[in-house]
């Protein structure tokens, strides 16, 4: 895809989401009437957004180009990357291009959103090129804690970038071939424009362990435990974890059961599609596994972040409906915290140990991000013009601009970009030229985007103070006020134990009601007014709360 000498386009990079922060995302890469977009993923509620169970990117800049967007293309199958497809596709339907397990994941998303027979997918084969408008998209093939991720190289009129997705170099992989590091060193003979890297481990010297480490490190605990119940907690997505969890029970006589939904869900993806070799009579039903002893059994499990609802928790809490955590059970955390997640990791472990469970979870992880000696390895390779460094926090996104800088990449040619910002590059030079507006939506049950900021405020306030309603009927034809004001209150004070404290708020909101009486206020939202001010005024002075007031009037 030659530039033409008429054409002094440049391309543009849009992130959309993903960076500053772990989770939700998205990269628009647009040249003229052509945009495709890589990867779609969402995040996970902060503490403070109450009731919200996802939060995914704001594509308002898509919508506005709708008849610009070709395709997306999505790196690997971490819901990171391709949870927000079903809220996203439904706004704009274009096709999705991705390798075989990673569309597996995804259409097993879309058929429980009804969307399956909607979507157009097209499985890609590491090496395959697919043209879309101005661009055209390789697939390469990385490695990383989830089979068949890939990196993209992007062609356009304007130059190649090569976006890594997330990646490890593991030479010694458990399922498949090493990441192609061959076809990395091509392209970067032939010249990168700019590469946009995974920055996860920026901050990590060394390189990142191989996932077979993870395996021997098993085994010596299941010989050291042939006499206890084992329980392996990981990520559900951890496919290559799985097979060695199971090809070690294998080895030592043991029985498999597989617990909790997405881990279910996957493995029975992969094991369909062949990613995931489960010798015969191995894995066992959940309800048939009280048939075998104990220490003949392994349970694979979700919630190793301690994640309230997984099944792990649900053990520790004594509330999973079949599996009891017994003394001298041997449970494994089979992953690292995720920034954030310390507190509730730490809590599971109390909870496990409190009911006699041994809990092992050091030395039994290795992540699927590229350390610093790993990224510096990639930029050798590929050796761009700009850095662009992605996924990752601030401080991980500088740790990585350091490393470009150490490789001889000039401060000026690295862009740390915020989410929105339009990053334009060519040959001739590259500059931030605007922001397009982003941000997070929330999704609350079924609810898309009807919960914004305003409403969790309200969440907030609620849940900190508390709530009085007051409820008086009014008289339209003579402005009386003929009932009330009662009051209600809930999470405020505990009424039976403050009779006193109400009877003297009933007392200010009648000496309120005299007031609107003799002055002829019939406006209801002055009265309302009047309610909040002179209860809320009576209120903070006795308790130092400020309670949120809804007055009611009803009419006759």
């Amino acid at each position: 895809m030659k530039k033409t000498k008429e054409s002094n386009s440049k391309l543009k990079i849009i992130p959309l989401g993903g960076l500053e922060q772990i989770g939700m995302n998205i990269t628009a890469f647009e040249y003229e009437d052509s945009i495709i977009v890589v990867d779609c993923g969402l995040s996970f509620p902060e503490d403070d957004m109450l009731g919200i169970d996802l939060v995914i990117p704001d594509i308002s800049y898509l919508k506005e180009n709708e008849d610009k967007v070709k395709g997306f293309f999505i790196t690997h199958g971490h819901e990171d990357h391709i949870g927000a497809i079903p809220y996203v596709i439904k706004e704009i339907n274009v096709p999705i291009y991705a390798t075989k397990l990673t569309i597996g994941i995804i259409e097993h998303k879309l058929k429980e959103h009804e969307l399956l027979s909607k979507v157009k997918r097209k499985v890609v084969k590491y090496g395959q090129h697919i043209n879309l408008g101005n661009f055209r998209v390789e697939f390469i093939k990385t490695n990383h804690s989830i089979q068949d991720a890939a990196a993209l190289a992007i062609y356009s009129p304007a130059g190649v970038v090569v976006h890594t997705g997330d990646f490890k170099v593991d030479y010694t992989p458990v399922f498949g071939d090493a990441i192609d590091l061959a076809r990395f060193g091509e392209l970067g003979k032939k010249g990168v424009l700019a590469l946009m890297c995974d920055s996860t481990n920026a901050e990590r010297p060394g390189s990142t362990m191989s996932e077979k480490t993870v395996g021997l490190a098993l085994d010596s605990i299941f010989e050291e435990n042939k006499e206890h119940r084992i329980i392996v907690a990981t990520f559900a997505s951890n496919v290559d974890r799985v097979q060695q969890i199971i090809n070690i029970a294998n080895k030592y006589g043991r029985r498999v059961c597989v617990e909790g939904r997405s881990m279910v869900n996957i493995i029975s993806t992969a094991t369909e599609l062949g990613y995931l070799a489960v010798p015969e009579n191995v894995l066992v039903d959940i309800d048939e596994i009280k048939n075998y002893p104990d220490e003949k059994t392994v349970i694979i499990t979700t919630g190793s972040q301690g994640e309230s609802m997984a099944a792990l928790s649900r053990m520790a809490a004594g509330i999973h409906r079949k599996i009891t955590i017994k003394p001298n059970d041997t449970i494994v955390l089979s992953s690292t915290p995720i920034p954030g997640n310390e507190k509730n990791v730490s809590k599971i472990i109390n909870e496990l140990s409190m009911k006699g469970a041994d809990v092992i979870f050091q030395d039994v992880h290795v992540s699927g991000h590229a350390c610093q000696e790993d990224i510096k390895l990639i930029y050798s390779l590929v050796r761009p013009k700009y850095a662009i460094p992605v996924h990752g926090e601030y401080r991980h996104l500088k740790a990585q601009a350091n490393i470009a800088h150490s490789l001889g990449i000039d401060k000026d040619d690295i862009f740390i970009l915020s989410s929105g910002d339009v990053l334009e590059l060519d040959d001739e030079g590259a500059a931030v030229t605007g922001r397009v507006n982003t941000g997070a939506v929330y999704v609350d049950g079924l609810g898309v985007g009807d919960v914004g900021n305003i409403v969790l405020r309200d969440r907030q306030h609620l849940a900190e103070e508390g709530i009085i309603i007051v409820v008086m009927t009014m008289d339209t034809a003579s402005g009386q006020i003929v009932a009330g004001p009662d009051i209600v209150s809930r999470g405020f004070v505990y009424v039976r134990g403050s009779e006193d404290l109400m009877e003297e708020a009933n007392q200010v909101l009648q000496d309120t009601v005299y007031k609107i009486e003799d002055s002829n206020i019939t406006d209801w939202g002055k009265i309302k007014t009047m309610i909040k001010d002179d209860l809320g005024d009576f209120v903070w002075k006795e308790t130092k709360r400020k309670p949120m007031i809804i007055p009611i009037i009803m009419e006759i």
